[in-house]
């Protein structure tokens, strides 16, 4: 996969974690990802509530789905820290659907960076349903009332 390869001196830093995040969800409603797969690790581990993956192949087909689901996929980081190796992303994805209103996803995603400068891990924390139920008029409120019945 030579097409993912970044020079040596290419290294994830903080500032540039924030400039690429803001490019690859903010590009006429379809995210793109070509910018930031170069600082994937071959072995990536990515998960996330509704799939786990392993290796850039796999990754990159990931990718490729969700820019070809959305019709429009926009994000808005909100603040972005780092400790480590670990770089953390809170961010707002508003993800517009054919029959429902726009639907705001609130989530973090946490990167672990190697030796190299490259990302190992990525794990993306959301509530996919709830914040997309809480956009379906009147089905919303009874999935909030449920959650908090039986978990709250």
């Amino acid at each position: 996969m030579e097409e993912f390869k970044t020079e040596k001196e290419h290294r994830l830093t903080l500032e540039l974690v924030k400039e690429l995040w803001s490019k690859t969800y903010n590009t006429d409603g379809k995210p793109d990802w070509s910018h930031i797969l170069p600082y994937y690790d071959d072995t990536i581990y990515f998960k996330d509530t509704i799939q786990e993956i392993r290796g850039i192949v796999e990754f990159k087909e990931m990718t490729d789905r969700l820019t070809e689901r959305s019709k429009d996929l926009n994000m808005k980081l909100v603040k972005v820290v780092q400790q480590g190796n670990d770089i953390f992303i809170e961010w707002e994805m508003t993800i517009s659907y054919k029959k429902y209103p726009s639907s705001i996803l609130y989530g973090l995603s946490r990167l672990t960076i190697n030796e190299q400068g490259k990302i190992i891990e990525q794990r993306d924390y959301y509530d996919l349903w709830g914040d997309i139920f809480d956009n379906i008029p009147l089905f919303g409120k009874k999935y909030r009332k449920f959650m908090k019945k039986k978990f709250g």
